[in-house]
C-alpha cells in the first residue's frame, strides 16, 4: 500500500508530516527503510480530513495531542473550534437582523456630540462610553470632547438594535467590526448569503474531519502499537532514495 499516492501527495510531504508530528513516527527496517502501518494510514486520513473544517494549524494541534495520548486536549481544541463556529453563525444572524431594520431616525450627515447621539438613541452618555470601552464605538476627540462621525452614528444605531435583541457587548463589537470591514451595511448585505454558505461548507467539513478522527481513535484503542506487525504501508518509491 502506498501511503502518499491515494491522497495525491509526494513522499516528501509524508516525511514533512511525520517531522511535524501529525502522523506517528515511522518504524524502520534493519536496512533503514521506513515502515508505515495501518495506524499511519488512519492518522494521515484523520489529519487531512480535519484540515478543511479546522484549518492546518488547529488540525495539526489536534493530531499532535492525539498522538501524545492526550485525547482530552484534542477534544478541547475541537470544542473551541465549534464554539467559534457557533459564534460566527450568531454573528451572521445578528448582522442580517440588523440590516433588515431601518435606523431610528434620518441618516446623520454631520458629526454629533455624545449628548446629541445619546438623545438620538434615547440612551445615556454613560452607555455610549461603555460601548466605546467594549470596542463598539471609536469616536474622535475635539478639544477633549467625543465627536461621533456619521459612520459612528451608524454603528451606534446598529449596536442599539442588537442590544435590544439581547446580544452581548463583545458579540456586538464583532458585528460592528464586520460592518466596518465591509464599508457599511449595504455592501455587507450582499455578502450575507455567501457568508452563510461558507459556514455551512465549513460545518460539514468539521463533521467529516471529526468522523475520520473518531475512526482513527477507534482503531488505535484496539490495534497493536504503531510499528508492530501486520498491515505495513510504504511511503512510496521515492522513500528508497532518502531512507
Amino acid at each position: 500500500m502506498d501511503l502518499a499516492r491515494p491522497h495525491g501527495l509526494s513522499a516528501q510531504a509524508i516525511r514533512n508530516y511525520e517531522r511535524a508530528g501529525v502522523i506517528p513516527p515511522a518504524g524502520r527496517t534493519a536496512s533503514g527503510y521506513r515502515i508505515y502501518t495501518g495506524d499511519h494510514v488512519g492518522a494521515l486520513a484523520a489529519y487531512l480530513g480535519l484540515i478543511p473544517g479546522y484549518g492546518h494549524s488547529t488540525a495539526g494541534e489536534i493530531m499532535r495531542a492525539v498522538l501524545r495520548d492526550d485525547v482530552d486536549a484534542a477534544l478541547a481544541l475541537i470544542d473551541a473550534a465549534h464554539v467559534q463556529s457557533r459564534r460566527d453563525r450568531d454573528t451572521v444572524a445578528a448582522v442580517a437582523a440588523a440590516l433588515v431594520e431601518a435606523p431610528a431616525g434620518p441618516p446623520s450627515d454631520r458629526p454629533l456630540s455624545v449628548g446629541a447621539l445619546a438623545h438620538r438613541l434615547d440612551l445615556t452618555p454613560a452607555t455610549l462610553r461603555k460601548w466605546e470601552r467594549a470596542g463598539i464605538l471609536t469616536p474622535e476627540r475635539a478639544k477633549g470632547a467625543r465627536v461621533y462621525s456619521p459612520d459612528d452614528v451608524r454603528d451606534a444605531e446598529l449596536a442599539h438594535l442588537l442590544r435590544r435583541g439581547g446580544y452581548l457587548l463583545d458579540h456586538i463589537a464583532a458585528v460592528i467590526e464586520q460592518v466596518r470591514a465591509a464599508g457599511g451595511p449595504g455592501p455587507l448585505a450582499a455578502s450575507i448569503e455567501q457568508w452563510r454558505e461558507r459556514l455551512t461548507v465549513r460545518g460539514r467539513a468539521m463533521l467529516t474531519g471529526s468522523a475520520r478522527l473518531a475512526e482513527f481513535l477507534e482503531r488505535t484503542n484496539t490495534a497493536p502499537p504503531v510499528g508492530v506487525t501486520g498491515g505495513a504501508a510504504r511511503l512510496g518509491d521515492q522513500d528508497r532514495k532518502s531512507r
